[in-house]
């Protein structure tokens, strides 16, 4: 199963039971907000799948458009969600959003954080640092940049990013692709919210982009 995939199929099939298990093992009054941040090569809607079936269970969920430009930026946008959280809160990141799941976490209203096949880095690590201990993924090599903005082009897109998505469906996903900066892939976390937040994580089983040593090594 592929990336985009594990936020369709994945994430709706096996984080909904995760965050299930997350809201059951918070003390009282459980807690009924869920703020999602998204990795690169997406946007927000990348949770469109999860979402209903959170809302179904009562459960408050807003899905962050964060900036792709700096790990700074990127976690004001998230601070900036939880801060219009009516109560205690579940964060929840995806792929390169565990960088600002790991940086943000400490926020006092967060209670548990989870990560979705994403990169759990300690304090004071990159991306790209922790990328390189590891074989290259397909899709990276799919990555153009345009001065310092980067994407994946629609034939990687389609073919390693969501190749197990209906043609018509993973080419408008392509279409809202938003752009990173290369120089986000640097930006080191000062926290690392896990070492003191219940903290869950979902490994997913991948054949073209999830990082599978990278995702047992933050697991």
């Amino acid at each position: 199963m592929n990336r985009r995939t594990l936020i369709g199929a994945f994430a709706a099939g096996a984080a909904l039971p995760l965050l299930n298990q997350v809201a059951s093992s918070q003390p009282s009054p459980k807690t009924k907000n869920v703020v999602f941040v998204h990795g690169l090569f997406a946007d927000g809607s990348s949770w469109s799948k999860i979402i209903p079936r959170l809302q179904e269970k009562g459960i408050n969920c807003t899905s962050v458009q964060n900036p792709l430009t700096s790990l700074q930026e990127a976690s004001d946008a998230a601070r900036r969600a939880i801060a219009l959280q009516p109560g205690p809160t579940v964060l929840v990141g995806h792929s390169f959003s565990g960088m600002i799941v790991t940086e943000v976490g400490v926020d006092p209203k967060v209670t548990a954080l989870v990560y979705v096949a994403a990169r759990a880095p300690d304090a004071g690590e990159d991306y790209t640092a922790l990328a390189q201990k590891f074989p290259t993924p397909p899709a990276s090599a799919g990555v153009v940049f345009n001065d310092d903005w980067g994407q994946l082009t629609e034939e990687a897109f389609l073919r390693d990013f969501a190749g197990d998505l209906p043609k018509e469906e993973a080419r408008v996903l392509y279409a809202v692709q938003q752009p990173f900066k290369k120089s986000l892939n640097t930006d080191k976390t000062t926290n690392a919210a896990w070492r003191t937040k219940p903290t869950f994580y979902a490994e997913a089983e991948a054949r073209y982009y999830a990082m599978i040593n990278e995702q047992k090594l933050a697991a």
